[in-house]
């Protein structure tokens, strides 16, 4: 599915939307993992991606606050996610 320019066809477009979709679909149903352990092991967590997730939007001129993209990620509002599945005995520092 490589390209010969650096165009990305319609095709890997589609491709990358589904992994992406796929990705925070896992985890949103991972709240078992919290954010901290993410980061020390992947090097990223939720808010990154909600971050990067953000900074894409900006790109397209598309405005999305900080919490709006978190929702997205999160599926559901940060504040309730850290309420339900934050644990107290590792902090999310992110």
């Amino acid at each position: 599915m490589k390209t010969t320019d650096n165009n990305t066809t319609q095709t890997e477009l589609e491709c990358q939307a589904a992994a992406f979709r796929r990705l925070v679909s896992h985890l949103q149903n991972r709240t078992d993992v919290q954010n901290i352990d993410l980061m020390n092991l992947a090097g990223f967590c939720r808010n990154c991606l909600s971050g990067w997730y953000q900074d894409a939007a900006e790109e397209k001129e598309i405005s999305l606050s900080k919490e709006e993209a978190r929702e997205i990620i999160y599926g559901m509002p940060y504040s309730e996610w850290k309420k339900n599945y934050q644990t107290e005995n590792n902090p999310d520092s992110t």
